[in-house]
């Protein structure tokens, strides 16, 4: 059958075991199965393109972890009435002060590392 002269070629199949198809799959990441197979084959001196997983989170306890933390502080809440204080020059800057500071930032940095972990993430900073 044509289309203004044009034939299109029946389509083609191709059968693959569980774990064939699970591990393409993978590797295929956000791509569409046939559009990863299709960059495969006929583009082949390319190496494959690095695609995120459609499933990013390494570690779901971690992130559950982490995201329980965040629901049970208040941290947006303090940074903003410490940035007030701070502004009208009214944040006490003691020792007291200090340790809660670099307390929250130690904090702060501890749930950035586990984040990262889970998602699978590189730390470069």
């Amino acid at each position: 059958m044509t289309n203004q002269g044009i034939s299109n070629p029946p389509p083609f199949s191709l059968r693959l075991t569980f774990e064939e198809r699970a591990g393409l799959e993978q590797e295929a990441g956000d791509m569409s199965l046939g559009a990863y197979i299709r960059s495969r084959l006929f583009d082949a001196s390319r190496p494959a393109p690095k695609r995120r997983s459609k499933k990013p989170v390494k570690d779901h306890a971690a992130l559950a972890q982490v995201l329980a933390l965040l629901g049970k502080s208040h941290i947006a809440n303090n940074i903003n009435q410490l940035a007030k204080a701070a502004n009208t020059g009214s944040l006490p800057v003691n020792i007291d002060t200090e340790r809660a500071l670099n307390d929250a930032v130690r904090d702060v940095a501890n749930m950035r590392r586990v984040l990262l972990s889970a998602l699978n993430l590189e730390d470069f900073g």
